[in-house]
């Protein structure tokens, strides 16, 4: 496949590597709004928030990958593309019933926080929320 049109996209997390595949594009959440990367993209560095990542495979131009990746940030220089993740996930690898139970320890730890008043407490309930909502999403929408 020619080099100019497709882009070499590596994920990675403190526990290793979680994806690495030949893609034709690449949509992420940055802090700043979506990115949208194709070939021969100009070079980019941003950070992401928790959301779900999406690939088109260059192998299957009909497959799509979804992967929840919870904070982090990419880089993009010719045509190869790290995100480097605290966490990441493909949408088939991802246990709906534990994110789900995830998500309601979280709201439960949110209720907690709220009634004894403590922001920090709430703050990483909020995270926690954020990172199970985003695998349900990318689990549902694969």
């Amino acid at each position: 496949m020619d080099a100019n049109h497709v882009i070499s996209l590596n994920i990675v997390t403190p526990d290793g590597q979680v994806y690495s595949q030949d893609v034709k594009r690449i949509i992420a959440r940055a802090t700043d709004g979506d990115l949208g990367i194709l070939p021969n993209h100009f070079p980019i560095i941003a950070t992401l928030k928790i959301a779900e990542v999406r690939t088109l495979r260059a192998d299957d131009v009909n497959r799509e990958d979804a992967i929840a990746v919870n904070g982090g940030y990419i880089e993009f220089k010719d045509n190869v593309a790290n995100i480097v993740a605290n966490s990441a996930e493909l949408a088939a690898n991802i246990d709906l019933r534990r994110a789900r139970y995830a998500k309601q320890r979280a709201e439960a730890h949110i209720k907690q926080a709220v009634a004894k008043n403590d922001p920090d407490y709430r703050r990483r309930a909020e995270v926690a929320l954020a990172r199970a909502v985003n695998r349900i999403h990318v689990y549902n929408d694969r």
